[in-house]
């Protein structure tokens, strides 16, 4: 229960206190002394599954700002129903040493269809905003709320599972031909979309194959596979996930990755009063 708390209490402080550009020396070392009780409490866990989780995650996503757009395809009965064009944007970097700078923030932005045409998402590591044309302010929403078909407005933000969940190796077994490790990925903390995933990653190239998303009960979510591998940003990254119902294989949802460039846009981009003055 300690660890857990230790881990709250660093996730509260990255998220709320410490932005590049606008954290004071006294929330800096403040959130210095945090990073050390995290790497302390990180040696009580699984090394060998946190190894594999980080190798895993630089895989899935760059460790610095980068951006790519997103084609979300939705199929209901094994048809195409609807689909979304979004462009993303991730100001993304995590603590190295005791350098207390850190940022986990994404700029959704809405090309199509025509009507979602002006909306907007700002998410800022465990709390996100939406903006339409026809709203004063922005207004907060749920991570877990539903963008479309099987996916979550927390789904499109490529967030590191090493941050957000403390991880288990279960031990190697086969999945799409290869021999995987099987993992166990419990979350930190309570903002955290999904309760726990069942991870299986590639033993020889660290490659994401597989994650089960379950419920606090244990109850399957959702389970997404990794595709389409291709190099972008210096490394082969997945450049399709298909995320399928729990209980009808044949309703599912398609990501499809590509433009994948980094990118450092301005800091006031990644404000929630900027949403409201963005073109």
């Amino acid at each position: 229960m300690k660890k857990n708390l230790v881990n709250i209490s660093f996730i509260v402080a990255i998220s709320s206190l410490c932005h590049p550009g606008y954290c004071d020396d006294d929330l800096k070392n403040q959130l210095a002394t945090e990073i050390v009780k995290v790497r302390k409490a990180k040696q009580n866990e699984d090394q060998q599954a946190i190894d594999i989780i980080v190798r895993a995650d630089r895989i899935r996503a760059p460790e610095k700002p980068f951006g790519y757009q997103l084609l979300l395809e939705e199929y209901r009965a094994n048809k195409l129903a609807n689909k979304q064009t979004l462009d993303v944007s991730m100001r993304f970097f995590k603590p190295q040493g005791d350098n207390s700078d850190f940022d986990a923030r994404a700029l959704i932005r809405f090309l199509a269809p025509v009507r979602d045409k002006g909306k907007r998402i700002l998410s800022d590591f465990d709390k996100m905003w939406y903006f339409s044309p026809e709203l004063r302010n922005p207004i907060p929403i749920s991570r877990q709320q539903r963008l479309i078909g099987q996916v979550s407005n927390g789904d499109v933000v490529a967030t590191d599972f090493d941050l957000s969940y403390i991880a288990q190796l279960l031990g190697e077994e086969a999945c799409d031909g290869k021999i995987c490790y099987k993992l166990h990925l419990e979350r930190r903390n309570p903002q955290v979309t999904y309760p726990s995933i069942t991870y299986w990653v590639e033993k020889e190239t660290y490659y994401p194959r597989q994650a089960d998303f379950m419920s606090s009960s244990g109850v399957l979510i959702k389970r997404s596979y990794y595709k389409d591998y291709r190099k972008a940003l210096d490394q082969i990254r997945p450049h399709q996930i298909i995320i399928e119902d729990s209980l009808q294989k044949e309703n599912y949802t398609v990501m499809n990755y590509s433009n994948l460039r980094y990118e450092s846009l301005p800091e006031n981009y990644f404000q929630k009063e900027y949403l409201m003055r963005m073109k």
